[in-house]
């Protein structure tokens, strides 16, 4: 298993025992619980989903269930689980089943990992999308375009923006003070993507105040009128059944799904979190306070994470809840 120095679920998977895995019975109860909230998209993530024993059974079995079913992966593999997702996988509608395979920079990884991600291409690339996640304001993205095209891959790319984990020292990420120097970089890789076809898909928590009007135009242009800049919960559902807003915010607030009677009131509760957090700050700049996009809902003002990381020093009298090592 590879250790990416950006990832936001590195302390999560640390404090979890390694036979922590979800079980059978606990994945019918989620894939109960999305069938009567009428939720008809499952996604599945890790670490690494792959590495669980029934990984592929159970994206067989959501499948099943009239899922839409989306894997995110490393696409590293060993050869009896690629041979086995190529043989059970490979031939499905890819409008049932997708995968985003997220891909570093040949910088940070070893030439096995490479040579792996390489092989899991040429087996699933025709259900697979790139991701990428920047972590630094100086990335590369030109492999990843050699990626797409040597592979059929989807023509698109998942720019991922890391964060930071609140009061923790855990991953590299994107610092404040960088954002404008990262968004830069990405449109100075406009004419790229328009020349080779690829269209750029934001991740949440990335202001919309770091691009120009005339560059947010060709974003929208590329992506066909969808951006997003927003900042809500993407909760998940850990093996043990427990439920949080986001990885990034994981120590926040966390719950059981038992508690909760659908999709929908995970949703809400998270939401109201998000909006109660936003209180004493809006963004993570200080214009934020005043800008119209925030306003209007166009944009989130960054990352709740970031806002967060502000208060970690501070008297520690918010929800007795926010503070779990205390």
């Amino acid at each position: 298993m590879r250790s990416c120095p950006y990832c936001f679920a590195k302390k999560h998977m640390d404090d979890s025992a390694p036979e922590d895995v979800l079980s059978w019975e606990n994945l019918i109860y989620i894939a109960d619980l999305a069938e009567a909230s009428g939720e008809k998209n499952v996604a599945l993530l890790g670490g690494e989903p792959f590495l669980h024993p029934h990984s592929v059974e159970f994206i067989l079995y959501l499948l099943k269930r009239d899922l839409h079913v989306n894997v995110f992966t490393s696409g590293i593999l060993s050869e009896k689980t690629l041979g086995e997702a190529a043989r059970h996988l490979g031939g499905r509608d890819p409008e049932r089943l997708s995968i985003v395979c997220n891909i570093n920079d040949p910088g940070i990884s070893t030439a096995a990992e490479s040579g792996r991600i390489k092989r899991f291409l040429g087996s699933l690339g025709r259900l697979t999308s790139a991701g990428f996640n920047i972590y630094r304001p100086d990335f590369e993205l030109d492999f990843l375009f050699q990626l797409i095209n040597q592979f059929g891959l989807k023509r698109h790319v998942r720019l991922g923006l890391a964060h930071p984990i609140p009061g923790r020292d855990y991953n590299q990420h994107v610092k404040i003070e960088d954002m404008r120097e990262m968004a830069g970089r990405l449109v100075a890789l406009i004419p790229k993507f328009e020349s080779f076809g690829i269209m750029p898909l934001l991740d949440c928590g990335m202001p919309l105040c770091l691009f120009s009007e005339e560059q947010l135009g060709r974003l929208y242009k590329l992506n066909g009128g969808r951006l997003n800049f927003g900042c809500s919960p993407a909760f998940d559902i850990g093996p043990d059944m427990s439920v949080w807003s986001c990885f990034a915010t994981s120590n926040y607030q966390k719950k059981s799904l038992y508690e909760f009677d659908s999709i929908a009131d995970i949703y809400e509760f998270f939401s109201e979190m998000h909006r109660s957090m936003r209180v004493e700050a809006g963004g993570i700049f200080e214009e934020c306070d005043a800008c119209k996009h925030r306003d209007n809902g166009l944009c989130a003002g960054g990352c709740l994470a970031h806002n967060l990381t502000h208060f970690m020093n501070e008297p520690k009298v918010r929800l007795a809840s926010a503070y779990p090592d205390e």
